[in-house]
C-alpha cells in the first residue's frame, strides 16, 4: 500500500490526520459505511453504520465487515508510526466474533492500537464496540513494514 502517493513528505499520521479533516475515505470504506475518525500515536478509530445490504443468510451482517473493520483500523494505527516514505502490509489477520451485528446494532465505533513497533514488523489490536462500550468483535494483526 502506497501510503503518501499524493503527499510524500508527510508522515503517516500527518497523512491521516490530513484525509480525516478533508473528509476524504477510501472508496471502499463509503461502500462499508465506514469512516476513520479520530489518530494518535499508534492508534486509529472508525466508526460504521451496519446496513442489512451486509447480511449473510442467517440476516446477521457477513463476519468480513467487522473483520475488515478491523483490519482497517489496525492498519491505520500502524500508519500513525510510519515516517514519510514508508508502506505496511497486513500479514497475519485474527478475528474473534463475541456477538452478531445487525442494524440494530447501531453506529459501532472500532479502535485499532500498535502493540510493537519494530523495525519491519508491527503488531497490534483492534475492538470493535457500540455505543454502550459492549464488544462486537476483537483482533489481532501482524504488519510487514517497508520503505517505498
Amino acid at each position: 500500500m502506497n501510503i503518501h502517493h499524493d503527499t510524500p513528505h508527510l508522515s503517516g499520521l500527518e497523512y491521516l490526520r490530513r484525509r480525516i479533516a478533508e473528509r476524504q475515505g477510501s472508496a471502499l470504506a463509503d461502500m462499508l459505511h465506514m469512516r476513520l475518525i479520530a489518530v494518535a500515536d499508534g492508534e486509529a478509530t472508525f466508526e460504521a453504520r451496519p446496513s442489512p445490504d451486509f447480511y449473510n443468510p442467517q440476516m446477521r451482517v457477513h463476519g468480513g465487515y467487522a473483520a475488515t473493520l478491523i483490519d482497517s483500523a489496525m492498519g491505520c494505527a500502524v500508519q500513525t508510526k510510519v515516517a514519510a516514505g514508508v508502506g505496511y502490509g497486513t500479514i497475519d489477520l485474527s478475528v474473534k466474533y463475541v456477538r452478531k451485528i445487525v442494524v440494530e446494532s447501531g453506529r459501532l465505533l472500532c479502535t485499532g492500537t500498535v502493540l510493537h513497533a519494530g523495525r519491519s514488523m508491527f503488531t497490534a489490536e483492534a475492538k470493535v464496540v457500540d455505543e454502550k462500550a459492549r464488544l462486537y468483535a476483537h483482533g489481532t494483526g501482524t504488519f510487514l513494514v517497508y520503505p517505498q
